[in-house]
């Protein structure tokens, strides 16, 4: 359904229909909603989502099933009944993707595999989400976002040398590979411009995670080493880490590069190892990291942080703190960039949120709505669809809308 608020936008147009739940596909639709997209979710009715109710609960929702599931439509729907998968069948038959995060073999079990629904509409994308991918000898094994962290290799590097592995503190996993998802959308709909067919999308958690993993696998393959955790710093990229400073918080300071490693020197007042020839490039750096990273210490533990970073950005050296909720929601270039914007609740209190990424300059996306209620639109879409009234109080009774 395209509106005079999305008409201008680059996906206006698109019908995608999202039967996933939680993180990693639902990400990908709010994604593609962002830009124009018409995304009806499809929702059991009577529970919804499960990310309904996840972390902080506000007047019966969780505050972010306002981030996830803004701009999309919410249709109540009983996946597991005759009618409610004939219905699917007719959401599809006219949608240009659909996205899903179901265990491997679901939707087959339905009825809704590819298959199915490309013969009817061949021009559909289908995109899968799931722990270990669509095929292989894992495919029928559970798997969240944090297994999916595991098994791709990001868990083991996390934390301390020594020390259990922590897990990062956002569903990274879930988040990566809804950018994958997103980017194989796009990349099918550009085939279908050429082709006039769709194709299925095959999207893996640990392969997600993986894929970001640098040189992880080739060092290992050529070597035998085995990457291991490193805490704060960046191994073979020196110097990149945090370091203490006399309040008692940490500074971020990256000062690998060549030119900057020089300056960053100068500023600590020890040139000699700015000057130093085994110091010029990054590898023989890396052999004397721990050298530097002391040199650096020294004498960030009697300086307090915003002067450190007073006399770093002076000096054109990278370097940051960690920001909490609180510093992000007031700093003024995260204001200025529209990176925290605000909607109006149903109850019209305000409620900030991200903004919208990545950034067009002559299409934006939009912020929007924020998450609708269970079912909210489920009329209008049987309406688009043609079921009369007599058909939809039916379907009400019997508890499949």
């Amino acid at each position: 359904m395209t509106t005079p608020e999305t008409r201008q936008l680059p996906l206006a147009g698109l019908k995608v229909i999202e039967l996933g739940q939680l993180i990693a596909g639902p990400f990908a639709t709010k994604l593609l909603g962002e830009f124009g997209a018409d995304v009806i979710k499809v929702e059991p009715p009577g529970t919804g989502d499960p990310l309904r109710k996840w972390r902080m609960i506000e007047d019966g929702t969780s505050l972010w099933w306002h981030v996830q599931t803004r701009n999309k439509r919410s249709i109540s729907l009983d996946l597991r009944t005759g009618e409610g998968q004939d219905l699917v069948r007719q959401l599809a038959a006219d949608a240009d993707v659909l996205v899903e995060n179901f265990r491997p073999g679901t939707l087959e079990q339905w009825g809704l595999s590819y298959e199915a629904l490309s013969a009817a509409n061949p021009g559909l994308i289908m995109v899968r989400v799931s722990g270990y991918g669509q095929t292989g000898p894992y495919r029928d094994k559970p798997g969240f976002g944090v297994i999916g962290e595991a098994m791709g290799g990001l868990r083991y590097l996390t934390g301390q040398p020594g020390e259990p592995s922590v897990r990062v503190g956002v569903s990274i996993g879930d988040s990566l590979s809804a950018l994958y998802a997103v980017i194989g959308t796009l990349l099918a709909l550009q085939e279908r411009r050429r082709s006039g067919l769709g194709q299925e999308i095959d999207v893996a958690l640990y392969e997600s995670v993986f894929a970001m993993m640098e040189s992880l696998l080739p060092e290992y393959d050529a070597s035998g080493q085995v990457r291991e955790p490193s805490g704060s710093a960046l191994p073979g990229i020196t110097p990149s880490n945090a370091y203490r400073t006399r309040d008692g918080d940490y500074v971020l300071i990256a000062g690998n590069g060549d030119s900057i490693f020089k300056r960053l020197m100068t500023v600590i007042g020890r040139p000699e190892l700015g000057e130093d020839p085994e110091l010029a490039h990054n590898d023989g750096r890396t052999r004397r990291a721990k050298e530097i990273d002391a040199a650096i210490e020294a004498w960030s533990c009697q300086h307090g942080r915003d002067d450190i970073l007073a006399v770093l950005d002076e000096a054109r050296v990278p370097a940051g703190y960690p920001f909490t909720a609180a510093d992000i929601a007031h700093d003024p270039h995260y204001l200025a960039r529209e990176m925290i914007q605000s909607f109006t609740r149903p109850d019209g209190r305000p409620l900030k949120v991200p903004g919208v990424l990545p950034k067009l300059s002559a299409t934006p996306g939009r912020l929007g709505h924020g998450g609708p209620a269970l079912g909210a639109h489920t009329e209008e879409v049987l309406d688009e669809l043609g079921i009369d009234a007599e058909t939809r109080a039916k379907l009400r009774s019997a508890g499949i809308i």
